[in-house]
């Protein structure tokens, strides 16, 4: 089976090449190659590569600057995906998706299911929403995997800002009435992975059965205070870890509160999920 994956340099795209090489043929394309915010080059590729399955982890993910750059946010998040599903559905091909707690707004303090009212805070939560909606729509077999606060050791990500601040700095000050679920790029690709195999063995039938919105996020929850502190506790640094409101340190975007999203039904049709401090532990081992 012949893979296309988008974004091989980002977070998650890199751990998907080594991932997915059990699944099938894999070509990788980076933003050189494929970049998401050229709608004809995205055409292109697709065509010409002609795969059975496409895995998209590209994104725009600036939250804050998408704030000032909605149309460029939006064609990378939504419009891109829409296309990609129109070229799947034209080569009868499969799409693999990642989206964002961020669609959610958080307002109440309980893990969010995947069939939960929607209504994103920002620009970057409503064009990962739209991206969503678009692929739905074309009516082709896909998996859309929400995620929350991914890090990994490689590209822009908090865990690497605040191991370099740490270092830098006696104290820092971290907004700590925000709660999620901070998720390592290796478990997003482990688990995709993993269900990959499992459709790849059941054939047209398992799409038909498991096709829709999951959420992909490791258990238990936490605050960005409470990441930073084990952060710097695992790094064996001497950085003193304060807690701040939200209010403390304004953003350009708003975030949710609460955005816990409960994984129960990816876990009960696929695979287990770790324990966020565990995949941090390993993450930094």
């Amino acid at each position: 089976m012949k893979v296309l994956l988008t974004g091989s340099t980002g977070q998650v795209g890199y751990e998907l090449v080594r991932s997915l090489q059990g699944v099938g043929e894999v070509v990788a394309v980076d933003r050189q190659v494929m970049d998401l915010s050229n709608l004809d080059q995205v055409r292109e590729v697709i065509r010409s590569v002609k795969p059975k399955l496409i895995v998209n982890p590209a994104a725009y993910t600036a939250v804050d600057k998408a704030e000032s750059e909605p149309e460029l946010a939006y064609r990378i998040n939504a419009e891109a995906p829409g296309v990609m599903a129109e070229e799947a559905k034209a080569l009868g091909a499969a799409l693999v998706h990642y989206s964002t707690d961020y669609v959610f707004d958080g307002a109440q303090p309980l893990p969010r299911v995947e069939d939960d009212p929607v209504g994103p805070l920002n620009v970057y939560g409503a064009s990962k929403l739209a991206g969503e909606q678009a692929i739905a729509a074309a009516g082709i077999p896909h998996l859309i995997f929400r995620t929350s606060w991914v890090y990994g050791m490689r590209g822009k990500n908090f865990l690497l800002t605040m191991l370099r601040l740490a270092k830098e700095r006696d104290e820092l000050r971290v907004v700590a009435d925000q709660h999620g679920a901070p998720t390592w790029s290796r478990t997003i690709a482990d688990v995709t992975a993993q269900v990959l195999s499992q459709a790849h063995a059941g054939g047209r039938e398992w799409w038909v059965q498991n096709s829709g919105v999951y959420h992909l996020s490791a258990q238990g929850q936490t605050t960005w205070h409470e990441f930073t502190q084990a952060i710097v506790e695992e790094a064996g640094l001497n950085c003193k870890v304060l807690p701040i409101t939200t209010a403390d340190y304004p953003t350009p975007a708003r975030r949710p509160q609460y955005s816990v999203m409960s994984s129960e039904r990816l876990m009960a049709r696929f695979c287990h999920l770790p324990d966020w401090k565990e995949a941090l532990q390993l993450c930094m081992r």
